[in-house]
């Protein structure tokens, strides 16, 4: 008989790279702090536990099937869709609360049904997959009534992880972007989001604006061909997640300030702005839901002045998680973030290993977003010297994925330097594929 561990949930650990000397009167400090969750049960890992069937975490997944008569041009999107929901389908752990949504300019219940969610077992999923075969195309597409239904069913369930995999091959034209933009701030910190675009007559911008505002992946799939092994990919590591609505808790001093908070790998995602207040001095930035995993962020921290000996406290790191009764419970991971003032020049104009990678992996997203932006706006010149700069910091880092992606949109002449010609005829979807996944990063070369 097999024995299986008590308690499944990762341990937490942080990590913190930074130079912490400055010279005098130097006001920035800047830190990128690791997070590793380990234990957990991310498929794939090879710390992740084997769970028997029908145990691991509680969880609820809602699946939204884009149902519009786009899908039906051509007809390998709505076969490609249903098979890839069905494999989905599939994926699910025994136990798990799951339902099918059919979105078009409305929201619909496609299985089970009534306003409730099924549980996965042998008998759901085959009724599941039968209920499939009656999707079919026609309609308009109004992403955030989808989004709605799926936040309505997901929150009817008493689970600890909540998840949706959205999947669209059109515009959003059925609801005007506030509309949309309503219900993103509405379901954020609700429940997950994965969002996949088939084909090419979506708009990356919306798609990955979805998947930002609820913490989840974004990409596309060109081919319909590809959606039942992405979609099975994404069920596995959503089964794999142990532990919801983590944040990383910042705490700073007295007279000092906060400039930003960035996830930084395995993705760019500026978290400044999501700042929850937490006490005197400390705010939270929500991460999402944690498998087995690890995820860096660069924090910046503006200090006040302070004489050359000197040294401060410049932040506190650490992992919280929302309580039923309001109060946050520590993961026990703590990072700390110093400042050290130097007349020592070498010391304090030396640049972390870290902090420089991530800097300029972020700028490598920005110059590929600026980039194609410029193209589209038909400023050659613009756009040349952008994808450039895109080229020579992939190069430059070892992002091998984002320069060949970069080499579909431009004729890379010298990659040392960026010096690049904008290819005249290119491809929609090798043009959306780098546009989509601008922000995936590479972690430091050790």
């Amino acid at each position: 008989m097999a024995i299986f561990a008590k308690s499944h949930v990762p341990q937490f650990s942080m990590d913190v790279y930074q130079n912490e000397y400055l010279p005098e009167g130097g006001r920035e400090v800047n830190a990128i702090v690791t997070v590793t969750a380990t234990g957990g049960g991310t498929v794939g890992s090879p710390l992740a536990p084997v769970y028997p069937r029908g145990h691991g975490p509680s969880a609820a997944v809602a699946i939204m099937v884009d149902c519009s008569g786009s899908m039906d041009y051509p007809p390998t999107k709505m076969r490609g869709a249903r098979d890839a929901t069905a494999a989905a389908v599939d994926a699910l752990r025994d136990g798990t609360h799951f339902a099918v949504i059919d979105g078009t300019h409305v929201a619909k219940e496609v299985y089970p049904g009534g306003g409730r969610l099924a549980v996965a077992d042998a008998t759901t999923r085959e009724q599941a997959r039968q209920a499939l075969r009656r999707l079919s195309a026609g309609g308009g597409t109004a992403i955030g009534t989808w989004l709605r239904l799926a936040d309505r069913l997901l929150n009817s369930a008493d689970v600890s992880i909540r998840h949706g995999i959205l999947l669209t091959d059109g515009r959003n034209e059925h609801e005007s972007p506030q509309d949309l933009r309503a219900t993103l701030e509405a379901c954020a910190g609700r429940f997950t989001c994965d969002a996949r675009g088939v084909g090419t007559d979506w708009e990356v911008k919306e798609v990955t604006g979805i998947a930002s505002a609820l913490l989840g992946t974004a990409d596309i799939v060109a081919d319909p061909a590809g959606l039942a092994a992405d979609f099975t990919r994404m069920m596995e590591t959503a089964m794999g997640k142990e532990v919801a609505d983590v944040s990383l808790r910042v705490w700073t001093p007295v007279g000092t300030k906060i400039r930003f908070v960035k996830q930084v790998a395995p993705a760019v995602e500026d978290l400044t702005g999501r700042r929850g207040e937490a006490g005197p001095r400390a705010g939270d930035y929500p991460t999402g839901s944690w498998g087995d995993e690890s995820r860096d962020y660069h924090l910046c921290v503006e200090v006040p002045p302070a004489g050359l000996g000197q040294e401060m406290l410049a932040a506190r790191v650490s992992l919280v998680v929302p309580q039923p009764d309001g109060s946050a419970q520590n993961l026990g991971a703590q990072g700390l973030v110093r400042a050290v003032w130097t007349d020592d020049m070498t010391a304090s104009t030396s640049i972390n290993p870290q902090v420089a990678h991530y800097t300029g992996q972020a700028e490598l997203a920005q110059a590929i977003q600026q980039g194609l932006d410029l193209r589209k706006a038909g400023d050659f010149d613009g756009a040349t010297a952008k994808l450039g700069r895109a080229v020579q910091l992939a190069n430059a880092s070892g992002n091998a994925d984002t320069a060949k992606l970069l080499a579909k949109v431009v004729d890379v002449v010298d990659a040392a330097t960026g010096t690049v010609r904008l290819k005249t005829k290119v491809a929609e979807a090798d043009e959306m594929t780098l546009e989509t996944r601008s922000t995936k990063t590479v972690r430091v070369k050790k």
